[in-house]
Order: C-alpha cells, then sequence, then structure tokens
C-alpha cells in the first residue's frame, strides 16, 4: 500500500476520526507525525473558554502517531516559532512516504518541511483560509506576494468549500491542483440515535426549565468577541419572538459575565456552562435552530454537527462554511454578522411557522450527508492511488 506521512501540531477532535478511518479502511498506510511535542497532552488552558480544557474522547485511537521533539520555548500553535523540531525530516524520512501531507504552513517546521520535501515526494496540503477578513489594498498585495511563494511548494491542496477554494486561487495555485475535500464531522455520532443521548438532551430542558414541546434557539461555543455572541440575545429580544421560543447560549470564556448581566433575568434566554465532547450530541438534541454568529471563522464545524443532528441553521456571512452548508430558506439562513436587525428578521423567518422550520431541519439533514468523513477519506485516498 502507499504509504502516507501527516503532518499536524496537535491531536484535534475533528481530525482524529478521519485517521481512525483511513487506518480502518487499509485502502493506504498512514502515519501522523505530531508537530508540537508530548506536552501537548497536558492539561491546557483555554483562553477563549477562560477554563482548562480535556477532551473526553479518544483522539490518539486506531492509527499510528508519533510525537516529535519541540524545542521552542514558548511551544504553541499560537505563534510561528511555537512549533520547532529539529529532527522531523528525519523522523519523516524513516517513514519512507510516498506522499507527504501537511495541515497548515505557518509554523517553522511545517514551512521547513513543505520546502524540504517539494520535488522529492507529491506534497499535499490542508487549510481552510478564506479571502473573507481581507483588509488594506497594500497589505493585501503583500500578503499575496507571500502567499505564492508558499504555496509554489505545494503540488495538490485539499480545499474544503468555496471560499477556501477562492483564497488557493487567488494564491496561486492552478485549478487542477485543487482538489475538493469538504469539512467534515463524526455525523453518526452527532445524530443522536441512541436512548441515553436523547435522555440527556431531556435533562438539559428540565434543568433550564424549558417544556419540552417549546422552540429552542441555540449558541454554543466561546464567548468572546470574535464569536459575535452579544448580537444573538440582542437579536432575541429585537425579534419578538412567541414566548413559546427560547434561547439557549452554551460556552464560557471572557464576555459571559457581560452577558449573564444583562440577559440572565430575562425569562426566555438561558446560560449554560462549557460541555464537553459528549454531551454535544445532546446540546444539539435539545435545539430546533443552531446559529453561528462569528464576525471571523475560516469555516464554522459546529454547524456541521448541528446539521447532522438535523437542526435549522443561521449562520453568518462571516463564516466560511456558509456559501456551503446553508442555502436561504431552504434549510437556514445567512445574516449579515455586523447588523442585529437583519439577524432580527432571519429568527422571524424561521420560526414563521411550525411546517416551514420542520423542512429546513430535515434539508439540514439531508445536506450534511455529503459532508462525510468517509467521502474524504475516499479524496485522500484516490490521490494516493493516482500516484502509481
Amino acid at each position: 500500500m502507499k504509504r502516507l506521512a501527516i503532518v499536524t501540531t496537535h491531536p484535534i477532535q475533528y481530525n482524529a476520526p478521519l485517521f481512525e478511518l483511513l487506518s480502518q479502511r487499509k485502502k493506504i498506510t498512514l502515519k501522523v507525525f505530531y508537530t508540537w511535542g508530548e506536552s501537548v497532552l497536558k492539561e491546557k488552558f483555554d483562553p477563549g473558554f477562560g477554563k482548562i480544557i480535556q477532551w473526553d474522547i479518544p483522539l490518539l485511537k486506531g492509527y499510528d502517531y508519533e510525537f516529535i521533539e519541540n524545542i521552542a520555548k514558548d511551544k504553541g500553535s499560537h505563534h510561528f516559532k511555537g512549533i520547532d523540531n529539529p529532527h522531523i525530516i528525519e523522523a519523516i524520512e524513516q517513514f519512507k512516504p510516498d506522499a507527504l501531507l501537511v495541515y497548515g504552513w505557518s509554523f517553522k517546521s511545517h514551512l521547513k518541511i513543505l520546502r524540504y520535501f517539494k520535488n522529492k515526494i507529491p506534497v499535499f496540503f490542508r487549510g481552510d483560509s478564506t479571502l473573507l477578513d481581507e483588509n488594506g489594498f497594500l497589505e493585501s498585495i503583500k500578503r499575496n506576494l507571500f502567499l505564492r511563494w508558499i504555496y509554489k511548494h505545494v503540488d495538490v491542496a485539499f480545499y474544503v468549500g468555496k471560499n477556501n477554494f477562492d483564497y488557493f486561487r487567488k494564491a496561486g495555485l492552478k485549478k487542477k491542483q485543487l482538489v475538493l475535500a469538504s469539512h467534515a464531522v463524526d455525523n453518526e455520532r452527532f445524530e443522536c440515535n441512541t436512548t441515553d443521548c436523547k435522555i440527556n438532551a431531556a435533562l438539559f430542558r428540565q434543568k433550564l426549565q424549558i417544556p419540552q414541546d417549546d422552540f429552542v434557539l441555540l449558541y454554543a461555543g466561546k464567548l468572546e468577541e470574535v464569536k459575535n455572541p452579544a448580537i444573538i440575545p440582542e437579536a432575541f429580544l429585537l425579534a419578538q419572538l412567541n414566548h413559546n421560543v427560547h434561547l439557549v447560549m452554551v460556552g464560557n470564556g471572557v464576555l459571559e459575565k457581560e452577558l449573564k448581566d444583562r440577559y440572565a433575568q430575562h425569562p426566555g434566554i438561558h446560560f449554560m456552562d462549557f460541555q464537553n465532547q459528549l454531551l454535544m450530541p445532546s446540546v444539539y438534541e435539545m435545539a430546533d435552530v443552531f446559529i453561528l454568529s462569528s464576525r471571523s471563522e475560516t469555516w464554522g464545524l459546529s454547524v456541521n454537527e448541528a446539521m447532522a443532528n438535523g437542526k435549522a441553521i443561521i449562520v453568518s456571512h462571516k463564516c466560511g462554511c456558509a456559501v456551503d452548508l446553508v442555502e436561504n430558506e431552504e434549510n437556514g439562513y445567512i445574516f449579515d454578522a455586523t447588523d442585529v436587525t437583519d439577524l432580527a428578521n432571519k429568527m422571524q423567518a424561521i420560526f414563521k411557522s411550525d411546517e416551514t422550520l420542520q423542512k429546513m431541519k430535515e434539508e439540514s439533514r439531508y445536506k450534511i450527508k455529503l459532508f462525510s468523513l468517509k467521502r474524504l477519506a475516499l479524496v485522500i485516498e484516490q490521490k494516493m492511488i493516482e500516484l502509481s
């Protein structure tokens, strides 16, 4: 079998299921090289949530991997010099790969890897950047020239959707170098088909004193500026929805106190702490509509999760996934992230009738089947087969 070396910084709850699936399918042989080093396994303080986060699902199960020594003084994926692996090329060469797949270039060692292996073996790349946040004209020109130099070291980029495709094209990659590999989550896990999952969803409603027959609009994520959560309760009150529609805000972060001080006393607005991965399917299950309000988001995999659970979606135009996953009046609405009135209008529209809402929920469940880990695995396997 063809051998694929995968380079990424650390175990991520969205990638681990893909690596495990690729290994189970036995179409290719793979090994994942984690460049952050073993220190990443220790409990980490997440500034976005404002607490220590330790995922409660296995991220190192079912596939071959190796943690590479990282000598950076300030280790991490938050800056270029945070990933510095003096022996990474030697480790990859010992695996004797037929191709290389690198997740992200903006780290010292990842850029070194791209440059070293170019023209030695096929270099694949995975990233989900977009042009949605481009700033000034001169800054754009400088960045574009730099990106064109970066991507000269890439043979094939697996793009996640339309906005990511546009980014790669502007960065100089040709259409023949771009292969659609849509962002995906473990859809089956988020479908919430087990009795325990449904019981937990009912218990969430009970704890929040939300009747089981009432409707729930859900936000789940970090309570920080870039996620723009403050616009949601403001729009909710502006929309003046029926008394049987509730807003549930799930998460923690720097804006938590401000939001609770302003809105927690309202009978239709409820707050819950961060919920770990095992309980997230139940969080989605208690809702009817999921909203992602970010001012900047390369994709927004929580939308995938909510759609797998059969939720209607309201998503901001600054989320990379919007144009790929949401069709206005079909499975939800796209709104202007800067316009609270637009969001309020979309809330009114989505709760216009029970029949309309139900059709949107069904459309989400149907549409997300095209965004699956199996399809993503097939794309990677096909590129490896083409190496023969």
